[in-house]
């Protein structure tokens, strides 16, 4: 396929908001990619055009049988000037894995990146130079065929846009509380929790509505069948540092293989830190937080990268994790991974790729 570009006219373009209130996910660049996809043709018609609304069918098989997948990465400003994507074939081949379980057309990983490096070029003047801050860059998929009827839609859109970010929790680096809770599940072993799905999302609102309102940032799901293991937060995997050794549940099929997961457990056996991928129930958390073993929990993700969980909430009590304050641990990921990102330090990895096309 051959990627077609648009360019805006440049006194068309939109004035770019102040890096200082940036928020998350709230302002868009002035382009975006997408191509179509129909039974028989396959991928077609790849471009990159100016921002603006889709047109769909109300019958479209997304609003009603929610056939929809998508992918979060983010594109730095280095040090150095240089504009770099952190490990971004690997969310390609998730966002495969995700379409497949969706039963919706893979596409080609490559094609689709270097449609991406090409519109962060375009809109380069959109990536934030502010520490702390970056372009976050949103693949999606939806179903597009006009039906009503329960199978696999025979048409979809491919779309990438792209949004200028600055931290994704207002905390920023600051520990966040955590709510754990029994009422409600977000998915089952054998479901779709294990795909970067819309449906999995909405299913986490509810009990986010009732954690905020208690005045905790996210909520800690636990198993759906014994409601006792933990599992991940709402936009994170979650971490665990138990005396010396770094705990994570083991991928279970209802579980969001994380990037940023992958990434914390291979910095950490390389330090020498004992990484564990089990199965840890809320209650080996609670008894280790109250004899002193549990010594810090953080979260992981391309949006908040890490971050340190303070306090735990679960049954009507509330532990406090290493004080409350940021540990050891999580401070060392988080330094190390975002120098990485923003080129501060040398990449032995081959994780980040530069875009240095003038």
């Amino acid at each position: 396929m051959e990627l077609s570009i648009s360019p805006l006219p440049e006194g068309q373009r939109k004035p770019l908001p102040d890096q200082d209130g940036l928020g998350f996910g709230i302002h868009f660049s002035d382009h975006m990619f997408v191509m179509e996809y129909h039974e028989g043709r396959g991928w077609h018609s790849p471009r990159i055009v100016p921002f603006e609304d889709f047109r769909l069918s109300p019958a479209a098989c997304v609003l009603h049988y929610g056939q929809s997948i998508f992918e979060g990465l983010k594109a730095y400003y280095g040090v150095d000037g240089k504009i770099r994507l952190f490990r971004a074939i690997d969310n390609m081949r998730r966002l495969n894995r995700s379409a497949w379980r969706m039963c919706m057309p893979e596409v080609d990983e490559g094609f689709l990146l270097d449609a991406i490096k090409e519109l962060v070029l375009l809109d380069r003047r959109w990536i934030p130079t502010s520490k702390g801050t970056s372009l976050y860059i949103r693949p999606f998929m939806l179903a597009t065929e006009p039906f009503l009827g329960v199978r696999p839609s025979k048409e979809y859109l491919l779309s990438v846009i792209l949004s200028p970010v600055a931290a994704y929790y207002a905390e920023g680096f600051n520990p966040v509380k955590i709510f754990v809770t029994e009422k409600f599940v977000r998915a089952v072993r054998g479901g779709i929790g294990e795909a970067k799905t819309a449906g999995n999302y909405s299913a986490s609102l509810m009990a986010s509505e009732e954690a905020k309102e208690m005045g905790y940032t996210q909520v800690l799901w636990l198993d759906a069948v014994t409601r006792k293991n933990i599992e991940e937060v709402g936009t994170m995997n979650i971490f665990f540092v138990i005396g010396d050794t770094l705990v994570t549940p083991q991928l279970s099929g209802s579980i969001l293989a994380g990037v940023t997961r992958d990434t914390v457990m291979v910095l950490a056996r390389e330090w020498g830190m004992p990484v564990e991928e089990r199965t840890i129930s809320i209650d080996e958390v609670m008894e280790k937080a109250a004899n002193g073993e549990l010594k810090e929990c953080f979260g992981s993700g391309t949006a908040a990268v890490i971050s340190p969980v303070g306090a735990l909430h679960y049954k009507g009590k509330e532990v406090t994790i290493n004080g409350g304050e940021t540990g050891p641990v999580a401070k060392r990921l988080f330094d190390t991974i975002t120098a990485i990102q923003y080129g501060e330090l040398e990449d032995t990895h081959g994780w980040t790729e530069v875009l240095d096309r003038e």
